[in-house]
């Protein structure tokens, strides 16, 4: 199933192009943006799509423009979820940020489910079903010019049959004398094409390489020892960033600076210095010294000096001698 899927499946290296070319002919709408279907409307009809008649498409808002109003579209996929027995996790608190990142991961599981289930669509009219939710009617509004031009389509054959049939006498005489002509160097085109094909291959390896170096940074980058640390909140915001602005790394680069200076003023008391403690040294073993000298001298005092200077500090009148 496709909820089992891994990481590194190929179901995670399909393109943003092939994931709105296959949502826009599947639903007929008119999405240019991935993060577009972040909402959670698309996704609850693609389940519909695949599984008629088990999504409440009345509950589903295709109007939805607030997170509490999306959060109700996720809550309804996560019914059908449960009544299929899907086991995949919706991280419902990233996708209605609009991430592109996280939306087209989502996106890609929900591609690979869809095809796992039928292969494709089988009598499915996405207009009809649509307009049963809210705002549905308005999103189908959107690509009318899709359905114009299928009409049409069928329409200008009948027109044209009658100039069509007029103009084959003179289209096949201008064949007979278009065929004498020398034919261009066809293989001078195909080293062209397939120079174009390699390089397009090795363009897309390269760019899928760094997509999966991207992800296991994310990855790395959520885990609860290190997520709040000011480094990885300067890595989510050069990842998350959707513009080419130069000024992602310089915010990036302040938020770790600004961490550091933080640092540097709730650091402790710095220690005296080296030049300090060699100027005190001295001056302590001087004093050391100068005590040891007095205390020697007092004890080579005799007892009559001793009293003799005790009558002096007596006769001085000092306070701390009491009568």
């Amino acid at each position: 199933m496709a909820s089992n899927i891994g990481m590194m499946d190929s179901a995670y290296f399909v393109g943003r192009s092939e994931i709105l070319c296959w949502i826009n002919s599947t639903l007929q709408l008119n999405l240019s943006k991935v993060e577009e279907a972040c909402s959670g409307a698309v996704h609850c009809q693609l389940m519909d799509s695949v599984h008629p008649g088990m999504v409440p498409m009345h509950k589903v808002n295709f109007d939805a423009k607030n997170e509490y109003e999306m959060i109700q579209n996720y809550k309804v996929l996560q019914d059908v979820f449960n009544k299929l027995k899907i086991t995949k996790y919706i991280e419902v608190s990233k996708l209605v940020k609009g991430r592109p990142l996280d939306n087209l991961e989502f996106m890609q599981w929900m591609k690979r489910y869809c095809d796992s289930v039928n292969g494709g669509l089988v009598n499915y009219n996405p207009l009809e079903r649509r307009e049963a939710c809210k705002g549905g009617k308005e999103a189908s509004k959107k690509c009318p010019q899709s359905q114009a031009s299928s009409k049409g389509s069928t329409a200008a054959p009948k027109v044209q049959s009658s100039h069509n049939a007029r103009r084959n006498d003179v289209s096949s005489s201008n064949q007979s004398v278009k065929a004498s002509k020398p034919s261009c160097p066809v293989p001078a085109y195909d080293a062209q094409i397939t120079e174009l094909k390699l390089s397009v291959d090795s363009l897309e390896k390269e760019r899928d390489f760094y997509f999966a170096k991207l992800r296991d940074i994310e990855i790395l980058c959520q885990s609860p020892g290190i997520e709040n640390l000011p480094v990885v909140a300067a890595m989510k915001r050069i990842l998350y960033s959707t513009d080419d602005d130069a000024s992602v790394l310089a915010e990036a680069q302040a938020m770790v600076s600004l961490h550091q200076k933080e640092a540097e003023y709730l650091s402790p008391i710095a220690e005296v210095s080296t030049e300090e403690k060699e100027n005190s040294d001295p001056q302590k073993r001087k004093n050391i010294v100068n005590l040891g000298v007095d205390a020697v001298g007092i004890s080579t005092l005799s007892p009559r000096q001793r009293l003799s200077d005790a009558a002096d500090v007596r006769c001085s009148g000092s306070p701390l001698m009491t009568y």
